[in-house]
């Protein structure tokens, strides 16, 4: 299937990160210009998503280099291993993983709608998790559903615009994921298994489609989701 990604910008946040690499690398494959933004540019840009300011110089100076910016996908986000199980409810914890995941998903798309509904076209996406869905890791599941509900409130917001917004919620990733599934659980998937679907999402075909959030894997064994 032709995506029509050739010639697309596509800034990707987090984009040295183990799903963002995989996400430039497909992007890449299609044909789109995925510039790859972190904090220490490695490379590609420099771009801090927990800084207004440097969100604001990293979006201009892409928009100098290239003319336009089609789409956007934010993977930054510190690792699920990084977060403290034994502060799991402690608020600073709680406080701390909603600015690193979901504030710093609503910064950059931000940024990015006003350039996208000046032009009437853009595809934004957002990295969550199958956790979102679960109780057990209070941090871990509120960081996730903020990020959507975020999302969902953007797409509502801009509807009819030519600009969608989205997120994807892997379970865990692996570079060699298990097929099997557990009760209660996510199934396991791939970096390049989320890069295909962002691949879609931010592509000129997949217009018809916002608002969503899309599990990646096998969706909580068990659990129902109408």
């Amino acid at each position: 299937m032709d995506l029509q990604l050739a010639g697309r910008v596509v800034l990707v946040v987090g984009g040295t990160g183990l799903i963002g690499a995989a996400v430039v690398e497909r992007l890449r494959a299609e044909g789109a210009v995925a510039v790859a933004a972190s904090r220490g540019g490695t490379g590609g840009a420099v771009l801090d998503a927990r800084d207004d300011a440097s969100v604001s110089t990293g979006i201009s100076a892409l928009l100098d280099e290239h003319g336009r910016l089609d789409g956007v996908v934010v993977t930054a986000a510190p690792s699920a291993q990084t977060l403290d199980p034994a502060r799991s409810s402690e608020p600073a914890q709680v406080l701390e993983a909603v600015d690193a995941k979901a504030l710093t998903f609503l910064r950059v798309a931000n940024a990015a709608l006003t350039v996208m509904t000046a032009s009437g076209y853009g595809r934004i996406v957002g990295v969550s998790g199958q956790n979102a869905f679960l109780t057990g890791n209070v941090t871990g599941a509120v960081r996730n559903a903020a990020l959507i509900i975020a999302a969902k409130n953007l797409a509502d917001s801009v509807a009819g615009t030519g600009v969608t917004v989205n997120t994807v919620s892997p379970g865990t990733v692996r570079e060699d994921p298990s097929p099997e599934v557990q009760s209660a659980g996510a199934g396991e998937v791939s970096p390049a298994d989320v890069a295909a679907l962002i691949a879609f999402l931010v592509s000129p075909i997949a217009g018809a489609v916002s608002g969503e959030s899309i599990a990646v894997g096998h969706r909580v064994r068990g659990v129902t989701s109408m």
